[in-house]
């Protein structure tokens, strides 16, 4: 068994079986739950008060009117940009948290445990592992930047290629958010892996993470994800909020926040939060549960 991203190191898989097996889990994901995402980020970037009869709008955008197969459709925008953003992103992240709990160990193991104890210790380095890992994710932010414009401001890059809005707008502008989306990721991973490790460690009372079974990793991994789209959900508003502004936009995030409470008020902050955290169970168990299958079966063949 391959070790989870959250999980005590233990039988290494090739480079190779990791990237197989994370960006496979990344793919089926994409296509599984690209819409629910597509849905989350509409209703965030919507400023108005939500209402049940203005949703339709807000959700399907110009094919609210449209026939049901349409409206579907409608909520795939960006597949290409997303499988890109989702992909790399599922294998830097199954493959990079046990390389920064690695260098932390080597340099700063016996500080933790000596300062929190072994089992906290332990708990702690794996949830600094997971923030730095969180932090390193700002290089595909220009991904998550088209990503998220094609799902709420298609019109901003209408008729555009990757290379010629690179040209146009500049490479800085697809970077436009890049320190609250450091910000955000940095308490939103520590309590991913941190709550995954205390919900295997005091919960389930298990010392190899690796053991942990399907129904552990289950519970475990919807701990942490709450915990982390919880914590990170308002300053992922206002990322983006950034985002889906036009190229030429250059409201900054404060601006944001302040706008966001003087005319939505804090509630504001949590819109959107309540899809995200539907999808979190099954997306998290979805793509954990055929990465921590995959990884080891492509393992086997490079052996």
């Amino acid at each position: 068994m391959s070790p989870p991203a959250d999980g005590r190191l233990g039988k290494r898989e090739s480079g190779t079986a990791r990237i197989l097996g994370s960006g496979a889990s990344g793919v089926a994901e994409l296509m599984v739950f690209h819409p629910v995402d597509t849905v989350a980020k509409r209703l965030m970037s919507n400023k108005a008060a939500i209402s049940t009869a203005g949703l339709n709008n807000i959700i399907f955008k110009s094919a609210a009117n449209a026939p049901i197969t349409s409206k579907f459709l409608s909520l795939f925008p960006g597949l290409g940009y997303a499988a890109g953003y989702k992909i790399a992103q599922r294998v830097y992240k199954f493959g990079g948290q046990p390389y920064f709990r690695d260098l932390i160990d080597k340099n700063g193991g016996g500080w933790f445990r000596d300062t929190f104890g072994k089992k906290t210790g332990g708990m702690l380095m794996h949830a600094a592992a997971g923030s730095l890992t969180g932090i390193g994710e700002v290089v595909l932010l220009p991904l998550d930047v088209l990503k998220i414009k094609m799902q709420t401001n298609p019109e901003a890059i209408k008729g555009r290629g990757l290379f010629k809005l690179v040209t146009e707008e500049g490479i800085a502008s697809l970077y436009r958010g890049w320190g609250w989306t450091m910000a955000r990721n940095a308490p939103g991973s520590f309590a991913l892996f941190g709550g995954s490790a205390v919900t295997k460690e005091y919960l389930f009372q298990l010392s190899d993470y690796s053991s942990a079974t399907w129904t552990q990793n289950f519970v475990a991994s919807i701990a942490g994800a709450v915990a982390s789209i919880t914590v990170a959900a308002p300053l992922d508003v206002v990322k983006t909020r950034i985002q889906n502004a036009n190229f030429n936009s250059t409201v900054g995030g404060s601006a944001i926040i302040r706008e966001m409470i003087r005319t939505e008020g804090v509630g504001a902050f949590f819109k959107g939060l309540t899809p995200k955290i539907l999808v979190v169970g099954p997306k998290l168990v979805f793509s954990y549960t055929l990465a921590q299958s995959l990884i080891p079966f492509f393992g086997k063949y490079g052996e």
